[in-house]
């Protein structure tokens, strides 16, 4: 069955969703909810006091202590994004300087140090999970050998209508497949495309993710109360895609 990550806040703001959860407190509580929704990892965007994202230690080491705390076992995922720091070398610095570490990362290969950001993460024992964006994204990590180092590779289609990311998705896949990379492939979009990419996911036997980060509505277009109610919708139509008579 399709692997679901809950995807909890993301660069949202406050104000986008009153479920937002946004302490350690309320991240925790949200990822209790949403693995007994049918998540099996959750990645979060940890929050300071002020609400601002941040890769510090002590607001890394709150939010993963909490989680675990709420939901034992299940893997949990952190964003190295460059809004949180634009400085490639600041960024790496911060992660080097992590005490309690998460089970993943993402790394953008976009975005500037990533390949140095991806060996750190992995050779200080935390999965990498390798965000391409684009095919030439894809060619990068083949170049620099990262699938090596990788845990899982986050095929990211966001910011383009819903038939233009199934497009740059198959573009994405037939690099990878062109090279064989063997590395698990989780597909997603965001906002309008979120829905359509979960399900070309879901009928392509990829991994997944869904929640307030990546849409704040059902396939319906309605409003959804929170991030627990989006991984159920997303784990029914897992199941309901399964094949007959697998019991898996």
């Amino acid at each position: 069955m399709t692997l679901i990550k809950a995807c909890l806040n993301g660069t949202r703001r406050p104000e986008e969703h009153p479920a937002l959860p946004l302490t350690p407190a309320q991240i925790a509580a949200d990822s209790r909810a949403a693995v007994a929704a049918g998540a099996s990892i959750v990645h979060v965007h940890p929050r300071d006091r002020r609400g601002r994202e941040s890769l510090a230690p002590d607001v890394l080491t709150s939010v993963v202590r909490a989680i675990r705390g709420a939901a034992p076992g299940v893997p949990i995922g952190v964003s190295t994004g460059a809004w949180i720091e634009a400085d490639a070398a600041a960024r790496l610095a911060s992660v080097r300087s992590w005490t309690v570490l998460p089970d993943l990362a993402s790394v953008n290969l976009a975005e500037e140090g990533s390949v140095e950001l991806a060996y750190t993460l992995a050779h200080l024992g935390v999965g990498v999970e390798a965000g391409v964006w684009t095919e030439a994204d894809a060619e990068l990590l083949v170049e620099r050998e990262l699938a090596a180092v990788c845990t899982r590779i986050l095929i990211e289609v966001e910011g383009v209508e819903p038939g233009d990311a199934l497009d740059e998705a198959g573009r994405i896949l037939a690099v990878l497949d062109r090279y064989e990379v063997a590395v698990p492939r989780l597909l997603h979009g965001a906002d309008a495309s979120a829905w359509p990419l979960l399900d070309a996911a879901i009928a392509a036997g990829l991994d997944t993710r869904i929640g307030l980060e990546d849409t704040l509505l059902d396939p319906d277009g309605r409003r959804v109360p929170g991030n627990a109610a989006l991984v159920r919708i997303a784990a029914d139509r897992a199941h309901a895609a399964r094949p007959a008579g697998n019991p898996r």
